[in-house]
C-alpha cells in the first residue's frame, strides 16, 4: 500500500517509524503489550529502572515465542507423521 510516519511510546519513550500501513495496527498492538507488560512488571516488583523493566518484557516475549516456535515444530512433526501413515495405508489398501 503505501508508507506512513508514526509515532510509538514504549516505556516513556517515543519512537518515530515508517511502517507499511497495514503494519500500523500490529505494531501499535505490540507497542500496547509492551506497555502493559512494563506496568505489570512495575506493579507487581520493586523494579523501577525502565531498563530492567525492557529487559524483562523481552524476556517474556521471546520466551513465549521461542515456545510457540517449538510447539508449531511439534505440531508440523506430529501432522507429518499422520499424513505418513495414511498414505501407508492407502498404500496398502490399493494393493490389494
Amino acid at each position: 500500500m503505501g508508507e506512513i510516519s508514526i509515532k510509538i511510546n514504549i516505556a516513556d519513550r517515543i519512537y518515530p517509524l515508517k511502517v507499511d500501513m497495514e503494519e500500523e495496527e500490529v505494531i501499535r498492538r505490540a507497542a500496547k503489550l509492551i506497555n502493559d507488560r512494563i506496568k505489570e512488571y512495575q506493579e507487581n516488583y520493586e523494579v523501577r529502572d525502565k531498563q530492567d523493566l525492557l529487559a524483562m518484557s523481552v524476556l517474556h516475549y521471546a520466551t513465549a515465542a521461542l515456545t510457540a516456535e517449538k510447539k508449531m515444530v511439534e505440531d508440523d512433526t506430529h501432522v507429518a507423521d499422520k499424513v505418513y501413515q495414511l498414505d501407508r495405508m492407502l498404500d496398502d489398501f490399493f494393493k490389494k
